[in-house]
């Protein structure tokens, strides 16, 4: 077992902010009344401000000043949250992080079980959503069929109805550090690194103020990164479209001189020729835009940038 065999373990608690200047003043109360009931642990409360336009960084430094566990990283902009999350596994201290959102659909309440799971030799503590009732029925179909597609296309497995809200060792710290990607996609690392993994289910509040700031864009984004990422069968899948459009149209041709020869009919007009045009383009623009896909990723991480970049810090 990782965790430390002698005296009070360290903790860190991860939680990336953007614009969540509503959801601070009820998250942490509602986090410091969970973890004063864990006195077997010490905890470090680590808050990544994510470039947000409100006044979270404001509200995390006065914070940080009633309370010396809260420690607060400012982003010089916004980079995403999956740069957030990196920025802070780079900084937590703890022997073991729990990355949550500060929405309260991760609900604090559930930290002693992640905990427990840690204690038993577990590795990577995940939560697991039961229920959904904050998303709409069009969202929750969409996260299913996601989740279907992405098991049937990616080589990893990639768990279905998991977030962010987990607890992992030190150990899953050090290997998702290692991983620098510019183009990431968390939810496909945690599984991409194993280690000993444990489910603890939970239903999934609706948030408790705000809004979200994932719009149907991010969302769509988000799958596509998750598609490229971890699997190259969208490429494969194009070879074969192209052969089988190719095939297709070989087969009219044929189809076309054969009927010409034998019975004397004039060549397929206008419309007949339109549609073939049609179709054979839009299958080219389909794989031509999976390959960009791809090119696009390997652009992004030819030019080295860093992941994230710091403006302010407290530690």
């Amino acid at each position: 077992m990782s965790n430390e065999s002698q005296g009070t373990k360290n903790i860190s608690i991860l939680v990336p902010c953007f614009n969540e200047a509503d959801m601070l003043p009820l998250f942490y109360p509602a986090l410091c009344q969970v973890l004063g009931g864990l006195t077997a642990y010490e905890f470090e409360l680590l808050f990544v401000d994510d470039g947000s336009s409100d006044a979270t960084l404001a509200i995390l430094q006065q914070l940080a000043q009633r309370d010396a566990r809260v420690h607060y990283l400012a982003l010089s902009r916004n980079f995403g949250k999956e740069a957030a999350m990196l920025a802070g596994l780079d900084a937590v201290q703890g022997a073991a992080v729990i990355i949550m959102d500060a929405d309260l659909q991760d609900p604090p309440g559930l930290i002693p079980e992640l905990l427990a799971g840690w204690e038993a030799g577990y590795d990577d503590v995940y939560a697991q959503r039961q229920g959904r009732p904050g998303d709409s029925a069009a969202k929750r179909l969409s996260s299913r069929l996601y989740y279907r597609l992405l098991r049937h296309f990616s080589a990893i497995p990639v768990l279905a109805d998991v977030g962010d809200f987990r607890l992992l060792d030190r150990k899953c710290i050090t290997a998702l550090c290692q991983l620098r990607e510019y183009e990431r996609y968390t939810k496909g690392f945690f599984s991409w690194i194993g280690f000993r993994k444990l489910a603890v289910p939970y239903d999934r509040p609706a948030r408790a103020a705000g809004h979200t700031k994932w719009g149907w864009s991010d969302l769509v984004r988000l799958g596509l990164d998750g598609l490229t990422s971890f699997s190259t069968l969208p490429l494969r899948l194009s070879t074969w479209l192209g052969l089988l459009s190719a095939g297709g149209a070989l087969l009219y041709m044929v189809w076309v001189v054969v009927k010409t020869l034998l019975y004397g009919d004039p060549v397929a007009g206008y419309p007949s020729l339109v549609s073939i045009i049609l179709f054979v383009s839009g299958v080219q623009l389909i794989v031509l835009g999976i390959i960009g896909e791809y090119l696009g990723k390997t652009y992004c991480e030819v030019k080295r940038r860093p992941v994230y970049l710091i403006r302010e810090k407290n530690f």
